[in-house]
């Protein structure tokens, strides 16, 4: 069990692996990241219908699979059955949907930490969080760096809390709210998650200031990550990691 919440986080986190370079939220992908020097990587997880923590961002299969239905309501057995590599590249035909237990082993394999981000089903706040904490519990090794997990739902991150405290909380937002204080305090969150277009420099300062960390997503361009270091960001989460390694 994780003693502590802190940890060391890089500048540079490659988003649902390298997801520029392979399909996202895949074994392949989150290897890819490795390949291109990348030391963290953040991924999607969800709850299949036996409850099963799986490596997917979407609501509905159809996007990545190719097949309708709904995460929810499909046991693992069958979703591990759709080929979700193929779309991306013919190099990549036949990669499945990992569950969260096969992503942390390629992780441990090599050596590189993680943002696990939490994304319910519509009315599985609560069990996804729950699910996820108890994972990473069993399964995270001592040989990485600890983990964060990462959720717009207050719900989840709650139930994650709950479940495992000493693992590190950030709360995922668009737009910073005029309660993001609060909503920090209450969750007992280590940092705030912002999407990069809504930021401005006194919103990062505000963050800065009041002791949270603040990374922000999706960059994919060296000149906007230069603009958000030089106003404090703690890191940018990209699909082109590589591109911005340099800083």
């Amino acid at each position: 069990m994780m003693k502590t919440k802190s940890t060391t986080v890089p500048k540079v986190i490659g988003h649902r692996g390298a997801a520029g370079h392979a399909p996202e939220n895949t074994l392949a992908s989150i290897k890819k990241a490795h390949d291109l020097g990348v030391g963290w990587v953040e991924f999607d997880t969800k709850i299949t219908e036996d409850g099963v923590v799986i490596v997917f961002h979407d609501d509905k299969l159809e996007r990545i699979t190719g097949v309708s239905g709904e995460v929810t309501t499909t046991a693992l057995k069958d979703i591990q059955t759709f080929e979700i590599g193929a779309w991306f590249g013919e190099e990549f035909s036949g990669e499945r949907v990992p569950t969260l237990e096969q992503a942390i082993q390629v992780l441990a394999d090599r050596g590189l930490g993680a943002n696990i981000e939490i994304k319910p089903s519509p009315g599985l706040a609560r069990k996804s969080g729950r699910a996820v904490a108890a994972v990473l519990n069993k399964a995270w090794p001592d040989i990485l760096p600890k983990p964060i997990v990462s959720s717009f739902e207050a719900q989840t991150l709650e139930a994650t809390r709950e479940v495992a405290p000493d693992i590190a909380r950030a709360l995922l937002v668009f737009k910073i709210p005029r309660n993001w204080k609060d909503l920090l305090k209450r969750l007992d969150c280590d940092a705030l998650h912002a999407q990069a277009k809504h930021l401005t420099a006194n919103k990062v300062s505000a963050v800065r200031d009041a002791g949270y960390a603040l990374r922000a997503f999706t960059v994919n361009e060296l000149a906007e990550a230069e603009k958000l270091f030089d106003w404090g960001v703690d890191a940018v989460i990209s699909d082109y990691p590589d591109r911005l390694l340099p800083l």
